[in-house]
């Protein structure tokens, strides 16, 4: 299973040592590695135009996933505009054809209207009720104590009564949602029972930075989405600031700069700003960019 590797193409692709890593670490894994994976998992990542065509061209993938464009997207600062960004996203479906399958984010509209852009068939995932799998009835989880401890949810698929619970421990936010249900679409494709997806789900562990919950001094709980930031992650991460402990708590929002914006870079800032402002009991900015929120 691979994560970031298209990252690491891009930024070492034509490095020397990159292939000679590329090759030992094959070379040791036919001799050491019976159980090679089946199945490869696979970021493809637009750092600037052409990128994911590029990938596509080289590693033509069978299930392509795109999880979500948003109004400001990320890396929007090496594109003229927002829908040419999109546009280059689109390359993932295209590439596909008709015994593939493209993934699609019901719930982000330029990520739905990929479906007239490609061959495959499409599958879909979120919360819109004509989703593939949708997802209801989500909430927070909190111990004896009401110190949050995960989230819970219900995924639907196929009949009325076909839907099972799924509970993940130690992360928050809708976007923990998204990549089950996404996840959950790949698991049909593959064969797969709704009930197994949940045994397995209940497993998953987010990752560090993505809205992690971490015990903190003095009773306080802190929320670590320090991974990385854009428009769409910085208000889901204040939105679950804002809702998930109840009463009169004291919130505390330390927030840093959203990069690779380009013209957006000011109104994004402010729009972060505006939100945190409206609740938050202390804030902290960090950054050039952050001064304007």
């Amino acid at each position: 299973i691979i994560g970031d590797w298209a990252d690491d193409y891009y930024e070492t692709g034509n490095s020397a040592f990159f292939w000679f890593k590329v090759l030992f670490i094959s070379f040791f894994r036919w001799f050491n590695y019976p159980d090679y994976p089946e199945i490869l998992v696979l970021e493809y990542g637009a750092d600037k135009p052409g990128d994911i065509h590029k990938l596509c061209d080289k590693f033509k993938p069978h299930i392509s996933v795109v999880t979500a464009i948003g109004e400001i997207p990320v890396h929007v600062e090496f594109f003229q505009t927002s829908a040419a960004l999109a546009k280059e996203k689109s390359e993932l479906v295209k590439c596909l054809n008709g015994n593939d399958y493209a993934v699609l984010n019901y719930d982000d509209q330029v990520v739905l209207d990929m479906k007239a852009k490609t061959k495959a068939r499409v599958m879909s995932f979120g919360f819109g009720e004509e989703a593939t799998v949708k997802v209801l009835n989500f909430g927070f989880r909190s111990d004896d104590a009401g110190k949050p401890v995960g989230i819970s949810f219900k995924l639907h698929s196929g009949s009325a009564n076909n839907f099972v619970p799924v509970k993940i421990d130690g992360s928050l936010g809708k976007s923990q949602v998204y990549a089950a249900a996404a996840a959950s679409v790949v698991g049909i494709i593959f064969k797969m029972n709704l009930v197994d997806i949940s045994e397995r789900l209940g497993g998953y562990r987010g990752p560090k930075g993505r809205l992690k919950i971490l015990k903190g001094i003095k009773s306080s709980t802190i929320i670590d989405d320090t991974y990385n930031a854009s428009p769409a992650s910085m208000h889901l991460a204040l939105e679950t600031l804002q809702q998930v402990l109840p009463g009169p708590v004291r919130r505390v929002a330390i927030l840093g700069d959203m990069l690779e914006l380009g013209e957006y870079t000011e109104l994004a800032h402010r729009a972060v700003g505006d939100f945190a402002g409206s609740f938050v009991d202390v804030l902290v900015c960090v950054g050039l960019r952050s001064k304007f929120i």
